[in-house]
């Protein structure tokens, strides 16, 4: 009776064991399972690789993307205008420019012996454009040229505009799983970077839109006045006797003292050939 209750003792034991090492696989599993799942959340998320071109909400806009769009045209102009007087000119024009909401961005004025020249860079409203053109066209005495070129951007703004969304969503998940999903360090670490790496992208979209916005909305008016002068160059009068005379003088004075400081700078040549040549003439005597 003693050995049986030693034995099922030693049962109970090893059943008791037994029970606890299944309990703690079982912890174990389930930790493991819920670390796989973070990491396969965060491995779908890595699967957006940062935003390539092919990749996103929509792919390129499409042609009836573009004409929902209001079109997007940077106009730019070109003037060259010969002016009676290029300073009244330039004042004028900036006169007008002000009526019509435009400023002078750059300006340039050249001075020479041949031609006065201004240079000016104008940007104006695109709905002020043309009216602008034709006013500075008339204070023309010839014009050169005159010449207006457009460039359609509206592919290329669509285009980035649906790339910004894609990026901003993107972005509101790496958030998400930053603060609801993240337990380790390297998971925190990852999320971070990836965020910081889609707000620079964020960020160079929204320059890029800004930019292209700005000239849409002021064309560029590039003007040139100029005059042209006739050279005038310096006339050589004839001399009268008088002075030639004072000239002559001059230079037989200025030819006497060059004469004398070179037989000053050569004296011991000077010197030693006197004495040869009396030498010379005592031997021979």
């Amino acid at each position: 009776m003693k050995v049986y209750s030693i034995k099922t003792q030693l049962k109970l034991l090893m059943l008791f064991l037994l029970l606890s090492q299944v309990f703690a696989c079982s912890d174990k599993s389930s930790s493991y399972n819920e670390n796989i799942s973070v990491s396969e959340s965060f491995a779908k998320e890595s699967d957006l690789k940062a935003f390539s071109s092919t990749e996103g909400i929509k792919s390129k806009p499409t042609s009836e993307d573009i004409q929902k769009q209001k079109l997007k045209i940077i106009k730019k102009g070109e003037l060259k205008l010969k002016v009676k007087d290029v300073k009244e000119t330039t004042e004028q024009i900036k006169v007008l420019i002000g009526k019509y909401n435009a400023y002078v961005s750059n300006l340039r004025y050249e001075n020479t012996s041949y031609r006065h020249q201004n240079n000016l860079t104008i940007k104006v409203p695109k709905a002020h454009f043309d009216a602008l053109i034709d006013s500075i066209s008339t204070y023309a005495e010839v014009l050169d040229y005159e010449n207006v070129s457009t460039q359609d951007v509206t592919e290329e703004y669509l285009d980035i505009e649906t790339r910004l969304a894609t990026k901003l969503q993107v972005k509101e998940r790496y958030e998400t799983i930053l603060k609801k999903k993240a337990k380790t360090v390297e998971d925190i670490i990852y999320a971070e970077d990836k965020l910081g790496y889609i707000q620079e992208e964020i960020e160079a979209a929204q320059g890029r839109l800004k930019y292209l916005s700005n000239r849409v909305d002021f064309s560029t008016i590039q003007v040139i006045l100029y005059k042209e002068i006739t050279y005038k160059g310096t006339k050589i009068k004839g001399k009268n006797f008088g002075s030639k005379f004072i000239d002559a003088l001059s230079f037989g004075w200025t030819f006497l003292e060059n004469l004398v400081l070179t037989l000053i700078h050569i004296w011991p040549i000077i010197v030693l050939t006197i004495v040869g040549i009396l030498l010379y003439r005592k031997r021979k005597k």
